[in-house]
């Protein structure tokens, strides 16, 4: 009888083991600067569960719907709706399209940082809605943290608008910078803000192209830029509803302008939040995921081409991909 009991106990302590042993996770996150990986313990039905993402989501495959009202702009009076008011009067106009007579220019962006600083910047006549400031100082601190400043670092600035996103790396130690527009009258905004900002000289080399961005990514040479062309960072902030993010990532992934160690930003709206993957593999190169950000209704996501260590602070972080807020 005595040592039924005793196996009765056994046997106790082993299921009440199980039983905590299931009631508790334990995980390993990679991928820290020294090297070394910890230990976090997680309870068993988390609020969140992670799904691994093994092909882009069908959402990156469509344009998406993220209307914005207009940023910046004054309505006058005569386009104004008699007994509304607040939000209801400002009207949504596509990105890149003229102005309709009347309507004054949006508020005039400027440099935040380096030798530019203070700047105030020219506005091309159509519709933008450019990268917000305290999100482009956010941004450049981290590609200072990366060191992208410390060498002579090449940018394509991608949907340019009026090139405050390239101006602001050139001003902060870029000394290059391509800027891509669709539009004939962003790429004059851009050339008289090259000139303002006094990056015309000689310790400074700019080049504007004005086609589609995804021509560009795809035959970099047949729209002009130069064959061998390579960039340290390339910044995609593309108007929301007019692309197809599959398509960019696509793109960027296998572009011939692209080399190990790239730093690619993608600026995209909070409605595709969850659905940008931490690991794009193109047929030639593979984009990890180092940063995914969100700034009010914006979402900015850093990505490292073929990552070979050089760059600091730019380990991978697929958990800010991975658990939506």
């Amino acid at each position: 009888m005595a040592w039924s009991i005793s196996l009765v106990r056994k046997l106790l302590i082993v299921a009440m083991s199980l039983i905590v042993s299931q009631s508790v996770q334990s995980f390993t996150i990679g991928g820290a600067a020294n090297g070394k990986t910890r230990t976090t313990e997680l309870a068993a039905k988390p609020k969140k569960r992670l799904q691994k993402r093994e092909e882009i989501p069908a959402n990156l495959r469509r344009k998406v719907s993220a209307k914005r009202d207009p940023l910046g702009h004054i309505v006058p009076s005569e386009f104004k709706t008699a007994g509304t008011g607040g939000s209801a009067n400002p009207r949504l106009r596509p990105q890149g399209k003229a102005r309709e007579a009347g309507l004054n220019n949006p508020s005039l962006l400027k440099i935040f940082g380096g030798s530019a600083r203070g700047r105030r910047l020219d506005s091309p006549s159509v519709y933008l809605r450019p990268m917000m400031g305290k999100v482009r100082e956010a941004v450049y601190s981290t590609f200072t943290s990366f060191g992208l400043y410390d060498y002579s670092v090449r940018h394509l600035d991608c949907f340019a608008g009026s090139g405050s996103v390239g101006l602001e790396s050139l001003s902060r130690g870029a000394k290059h910078c391509t800027f891509c527009d669709l539009s004939e009258d962003c790429c004059g905004a851009i050339e008289r803000n090259i000139k303002w900002c006094q990056f015309d000289g000689d310790d400074h080399t700019t080049q504007i192209v004005n086609c589609d961005v995804l021509q560009l990514l795809r035959t970099p040479t047949a729209v002009g830029v130069p064959d061998g062309e390579k960039f340290g960072i390339i910044t995609i902030c593309p108007p929301y509803e007019e692309v197809v993010y599959a398509e960019l990532m696509d793109a960027v992934c296998n572009s011939p302008v692209v080399q190990d160690d790239t730093i690619v930003l993608l600026e995209y709206p909070i409605e595709l939040l969850g659905e940008v993957p931490p690991v794009y593999s193109g047929e030639k190169n593979t984009m990890v995921g180092i940063r995914n950000r969100k700034y009010g209704r914006t979402i900015i996501a850093m990505y490292i081409v073929n990552p070979t260590g050089r760059i600091d602070n730019a380990e991978s972080r697929p958990m800010e991909f991975l658990m939506a807020d």
